[in-house]
Formats: C-alpha cells, sequence, structure tokens
C-alpha cells in the first residue's frame, strides 16, 4: 500500500508545481513558522475515547509561500492568493498514533481584495499532501489504535484564519482547521485521524516588498459553455482487517456547464467494478451485476486555474451492492485534477460514504468540449 501512496504523492507534487509555477511571473515569497495545539476528535468508542484522552496534541508547522500578485484574470478572482509547501510535524511521541509529519501543498485565499489593506483580514485555506511517521493499528502490540491501519497516509487539512499586520514585512496570523490523516481504506482499519487544531504564528514577506495591484484586470465577458467528461477510476481497497487488498474502479461520464469562470456543474453516471468476490466469499456464487454499481452523479467542478481543478460529487445509486461495503444509497467525491493542452486530464480523488472512505480514485480521462 506505501506504493500507492508513493504514486499519489508524485501526483502531489506535479499538482503543487503547477499551482506554483503556470503562467504565473511575480511573487511575493513568504516564509511562515508557526505552533498548534488542539484536541483529537473521538469516534465514540470505547477505544476510540482512550486513544484521543491519550493524545495531547501539539506540533509545529513550516511554510514557503509564494503570492500570486500578477493582475490576471484567475489572480483577481481569487482575490491574489498564496500558493506554496509545507512541512508539519507533531512534537512528542505518542505510542498509540507515533509521531504524524505531512508534506503537503497549501492554498490560502483572502475573502476580499480590499479587505487585505485593511490591519486585520480573513481568509481561507486547503492543505493536500502526504503523512507519514504514524503507527499503525497492530493487533499485539497496539490493539486500540483502530483509527488508522497504516503508515503512510493522505494528509488533509482544511479551515479559516485571520492576519493582523505587524509591520510591512511581517504578519501574525491565528488559523482553525479540520485536520485528517486517512489511507482511504486501502489497509484496515481506517477509521482516519481527526484533529482540530488552533495554530498561530508569523509569515515573513522574503526579499523586496511587492503590493497586489490596485486595479483590476480587463475580464473578458464569460459565455456558457459546456463539456463531456469521460474519466476511467482506479484503486485499491481492503474490506477486512488481515485480509489482501483487491482492485476498485469504474467509469465516469458526465456532462457540464460553465457558466463562470470559477465553476462548472452537470450530471452524469458513474458504474463502479469490485474486485475479488469469489476469494472474499468463496462459498457465494455471483454474478456480474453482483460485482459492480451503478449511480447517477451530480458533479461540480471548483475551476482553481485554467487547468487546475477540484472535481466535487454527490451520487445516488441505482443499485448497490453491501458486500462491496457500499453501505449507504448515496456516495460523496473530492479531490483534485489536472487538465493538460489535449483535453486530457489526470488527478486522484477520494470516494466515500457518509464520509466514511470508500477508496481512492486514481483517475484519468478526455474532456470534450462541448458548443459555446
Amino acid at each position: 500500500m506505501d506504493k500507492l501512496f508513493k504514486i499519489g504523492f508524485l501526483v502531489f507534487l506535479f499538482f503543487t508545481s503547477e499551482l506554483l509555477w503556470a503562467q504565473e511571473k511575480k511573487f511575493q515569497k513568504t516564509f511562515g513558522f508557526s505552533y498548534e495545539t488542539g484536541p483529537m476528535l473521538s469516534n465514540g468508542t470505547d477505544w476510540g475515547d482512550e486513544v484521543k484522552n491519550a493524545v495531547d496534541y501539539k506540533a509545529l508547522d513550516f511554510q514557503l509561500g509564494w503570492r500570486k500578485i500578477s493582475n490576471s484574470k484567475f489572480n483577481y478572482l481569487y482575490r491574489y492568493p498564496t500558493l506554496g509547501i509545507g512541512f508539519n510535524t507533531t512534537i512528542p511521541y505518542y505510542s498509540e498514533i507515533g509521531r504524524p509529519q505531512a508534506l503537503y501543498g497549501f492554498m490560502e485565499i483572502p475573502f476580499s481584495v480590499s479587505g487585505q489593506n485593511n490591519r486585520v483580514s480573513f481568509g481561507y485555506f486547503m492543505q493536500l499532501g502526504i503523512g507519514f511517521n504514524l503507527k499503525p493499528y497492530d493487533p499485539a502490540v497496539n490493539p486500540n489504535n483502530q483509527y488508522i491501519g497504516s503508515k503512510v497516509n493522505c494528509y488533509i487539512q482544511m479551515g479559516v484564519n485571520s492576519t493582523v499586520r505587524i509591520s510591512e514585512r511581517i504578519d501574525f496570523q491565528a488559523s482553525l482547521g479540520l485536520k485528517h490523516y486517512s489511507n482511504g481504506a486501502t489497509k484496515r482499519p481506517n477509521a482516519g485521524i481527526n484533529l482540530f487544531p488552533l495554530n498561530m504564528g508569523l509569515n515573513v514577506k522574503l526579499g523586496d516588498i511587492k503590493p497586489i495591484p490596485k486595479e483590476a484586470p480587463e475580464i473578458e465577458e464569460k459565455g456558457l459553455r459546456t463539456f463531456w467528461n469521460i474519466a476511467l477510476y482506479t484503486g485499491m481497497k481492503n474490506y477486512e482487517i488481515g485480509d489482501p487488498a483487491y482492485f476498485r474502479g469504474g467509469l465516469g461520464l458526465n456532462y457540464l456547464f460553465e457558466p463562470t469562470y470559477k465553476y462548472r456543474f452537470g450530471l452524469g453516471l458513474d458504474f463502479f467494478w469490485a474486485q475479488g468476490m469469489e476469494k472474499r466469499f468463496p462459498e457465494g456464487d455471483f454474478s456480474f451485476k453482483d460485482q459492480t454499481s451503478l449511480a447517477v452523479v451530480g458533479s461540480w467542478e471548483w475551476q482553481l486555474t485554467e487547468r487546475l481543478y477540484v472535481p466535487i460529487g454527490l451520487g445516488a445509486y441505482l443499485y448497490r451492492n453491501e458486500l462491496n461495503q457500499e453501505i449507504t444509497w448515496f456516495y460523496e467525491r473530492i479531490g483534485a485534477r489536472y487538465r493538460f493542452d489535449n483535453n486530457m486530464f489526470a488527478g486522484m480523488q477520494i470516494k466515500a460514504h457518509k464520509a466514511k472512505a470508500d477508496f481512492f480514485e486514481f483517475t484519468f480521462g478526455y474532456t470534450i468540449p462541448g458548443k459555446r
């Protein structure tokens, strides 16, 4: 399973490099360092409460950011965001979960352009990367930690922040967010580690001070566009503790409308296939339909740049199989994708049922532009 996450890490590095450098000439570089602390959230079980009570979470965070200040369309629409890479390390070692660390890419988006001229401003942020150095479940030596079953995991954090300008070069920043470690059910158990930290630190501007543009760029009027997305989903899923992981995949077809530069939305169909039914249930007699599921899905794409976007989906099964752990009649999807010059795209996202991971989808596909 670690190999799977190494592939995911390469995808993450590619997305981060595109976020930082694609079609961008001017940056304000910043270095941030901070301290964070907060509770670990329990899942309400006895073992979950025991692990949660044993973890007094404290961590350090380091970030190198590039604020996009070119007077371009997407920079203005996202209020001149800061993009970058960061490293997070828990300070103590916990016998239950280890010393979680993460290498991640991040994006900070202010709530307004004009508000950034005030002494106090506000915004929101997203972080996505690879978490490592965790101590996974072991039936002999670590039986209580059923939150995580692998040493290497996906790392996600989202939240809001406030920035107080101390001087032209130094800002104080405080943030509050939800931090999550999960392997996407590639190795059981995988309840997921959730933390709710308060982060406080300083951001220092490096080099020459570069202000954001005072005037908005010229943005041409947006006409309605349509697209067809054809996607192939591939991944692995571990159904029971101690059992092998099996292939999970599928196909997706979506018809999307693009009324603005920042969003696309539409409807489509998802078809999924689960390998290994005969091995998981050797006494059973299964048809092809028992190994598959079909769903109608509402899709929404959040365009971060002209090529990089966040796919978000909510699906409802037309038919499903609970033996494949499709435990609810609906599912959710969120991730990141990159669209190339030739309309091919690639990415990764997580499919879940009521926030419980089904599998990580490594996605490849093609976009067919429709009429304008």
